[in-house]
């Protein structure tokens, strides 16, 4: 199986599986002498791990990070990071009624078809419990480049939208609520309709909105590498994306090229920024600002039809411990896929 790998300079590559015994990964090209700050770590993990409100999976994962490799007395070693998190809270048993039969617009089926096998426990190698992985190296990401802050925030739940402008929210409030979204009394709406949504046995999508602040002009390669393409591919790697959109992004298409333009200052800065803070693929020093959607998880808790391996459809009702609506516990990894994306170009560019 390819494609375990992400970044060039800065490169993380995970392992494991959703019931394995452990989750891991290397990270590769992190500098040397680093004085990294675990806590940091700790509190990533903490944001994304399972069971943390009412509104997420129950399923009980401290998320406990064991480092093998690649540092010594606290401080990167320039040397592979090597890394893992003990799986201690499988319920496998709650998978068995899927063994011979493919869930609706889960990756089952299309794992069978190209591998002639699939670890079904949980979904295996395509749960998004992989992205556990990523949120280590996001965390570690963050501490190369120190002065570029990242912030991530819910801003829709299905018809619930925030309508601010990022400028206009202030992100204290972000972690003051279970959604994860800056705009108290939204989040007080998204969460009710995901309690309701969950007693339903149904699910929700939403979108994350992610502003990157304090980048340096010139992050960015030309024509295939371009900034606003990687970190396109680092959200679209993230389970249940099904779309990516920055700066202006479509709303930027209804407009004239005499709105749209970002007029310069003296100073080299911009009067508006609908270009998202890069222009030509190349960050210019304005702040980078995306949008991402992700949809309904994809395991109800009521009945509908399945495909079995003999070729029948048959009524099924999903088992197990699910999300509702993955973006609160997204919002670390969106941001841990953009720290990634960022040290990675902040390193080539060096």
């Amino acid at each position: 199986m390819a494609g375990n790998t992400f970044g060039k300079q800065f490169s993380i590559m995970t392992f494991g599986e959703s019931h394995g015994e452990a989750l891991g990964g290397v990270i590769d090209g992190c500098p040397a002498g680093i004085q990294l700050d675990f806590d940091a770590i700790k509190n990533e993990m903490q944001r994304r791990k399972p069971g943390q409100s009412s509104i997420v999976t129950q399923r009980k994962e401290e998320d406990e990070v064991q480092f093998l490799s690649g540092i010594f007395e606290g401080i990167t070693t320039g040397t592979p990071i090597g890394f893992i998190i003990p799986n201690t809270n499988q319920k496998s048993h709650d998978y068995s009624d899927i063994k011979e039969t493919y869930r609706p617009s889960h990756a089952d089926y299309v794992y069978d078809q190209k591998y002639g096998l699939r670890d079904y426990r949980g979904g295996g190698r395509s749960s998004a419990r992989e992205t556990a992985s990523r949120v280590v190296a996001g965390a570690i990401a963050k501490q190369v480049i120190p002065s570029i802050k990242i912030t991530a925030y819910v801003s829709s739940v299905g018809e619930i939208s925030v309508n601010k402008l990022y400028k206009e929210l202030d992100f204290s409030n972000i972690e003051k609520n279970a959604v994860r979204c800056p705009d108290l009394g939204i989040a007080h709406e998204m969460e009710s309709y995901i309690k309701e949504i969950k007693k339903q046995g149904d699910t929700v999508g939403g979108t994350i909105t992610c502003v990157i602040q304090n980048v340096p002009i010139g992050l960015g390669e030309p024509v295939f590498d371009k900034l606003h393409a990687e970190l396109g591919k680092a959200m679209l790697s993230i389970n249940a994306v099904k779309g990516f959109e920055f700066g202006s992004g479509f709303e930027g298409s209804k407009m004239k090229g005499s709105q749209h333009n970002d007029l310069f200052n003296e100073d080299g800065s911009t009067k508006t920024n609908y270009s998202g803070g890069i222009q030509g693929g190349i960050s210019n020093g304005m702040d980078i600002y995306f949008k991402v959607a992700f949809k309904p998880v994809a395991t109800l808790i009521q009945k509908q039809d399945v495909l079995t391996k003999t070729g029948e459809i048959i009524n099924l009702q999903g088992k197990g411990r699910h999300d509702p609506c993955v973006v609160p516990r997204a919002v670390p990894i969106v941001e841990a896929m953009a720290a990634l994306v960022i040290a990675d170009y902040y390193l080539i560019n060096k």
